[in-house]
């Protein structure tokens, strides 16, 4: 009986795929997904049946793949980081009918740009979308308030885009309204694939002209201090 497979495949660069993910798509005859997360794939694509969408493309994707196993054939539906943070896993399920799902995970966009900003993410955390298309703006900002009341280290996907240019400036004022404005932020754009761009900065002092919907943004807690280039969230050990 042919299987869906729902597959994360890290941050897009083959390096931070895991072994399981990698193994998934080589045995699957058909491979749907985003159309530049199938060219992150590189010649693991080769000799596959492939279905490509658009941005907003997500459930066609899902039914594509849904009816590709009811033929018969294995099939894997991708995305970047971990299929289910802000990936497929949640839909695929919902529309799930008499068919075998298996979910792989993969290595998020947060946990990738922590190991390259250094160790930001070492205590309490909470990721939050920026991106309003699924979740009101109302709804996003009580979070984001909520959060930064709490202390938490903070990482930020879909900070920005084309026709959401306002929204990281506004989720900026929410959290400084608790956190300091001297509070660290590391900002990673392409994390794990070529042409990697990080930087380390602070609340008051983001530069929203370099941010895009290729960055992920992480701000760091009351604790968080940067050291010889690396950000850093203590965890409490006694050093």
């Amino acid at each position: 009986m042919a299987k869906l497979y729902v597959v994360g495949i890290g941050p897009g660069g083959r390096d931070n795929m895991t072994l399981r993910a990698v193994e998934v798509i080589k045995k699957c005859d058909v491979l749907v997904g985003y159309t530049p997360y199938i060219k992150y794939l590189g010649e693991l694509a080769d000799g596959k049946e492939l279905f490509s969408t658009g941005m907003t493309g997500e459930i066609q994707r899902c039914k594509i793949a849904v009816e590709k196993v009811r033929e018969g054939k294995d099939t894997a539906i991708i995305s970047t980081g971990d299929a289910g943070l802000y990936g497929m896993a949640g839909p695929v399920l919902e529309l799930r009918e008499e068919i075998d799902v298996e979910i792989v995970p993969g290595v998020t966009a947060a946990f990738s740009a922590a190991s390259e900003l250094g160790s930001p993410i070492m205590h309490d955390h909470a990721s939050i979308s920026l991106s309003d298309l699924l979740t009101p703006w109302e709804v996003i900002e009580k979070r984001l308030e909520t959060a930064s009341l709490g202390n938490f280290v903070i990482s930020i996907y879909n900070p920005k885009s084309k026709g959401r240019k306002s929204h990281l400036e506004r989720a900026v004022e929410v959290m400084l309204r608790y956190k300091s404005p001297s509070t660290p932020v590391g900002i990673v754009k392409n994390s794990g694939r070529d042409n990697t761009e990080k930087r380390i900065t602070t609340l008051d002092n983001i530069d929203y002209d370099a941010i895009d919907m290729l960055s992920i943004i992480i701000v760091g807690n009351s604790k968080t201090y940067t050291k010889d280039g690396f950000m850093i969230t203590p965890r409490g050990y006694k050093l």
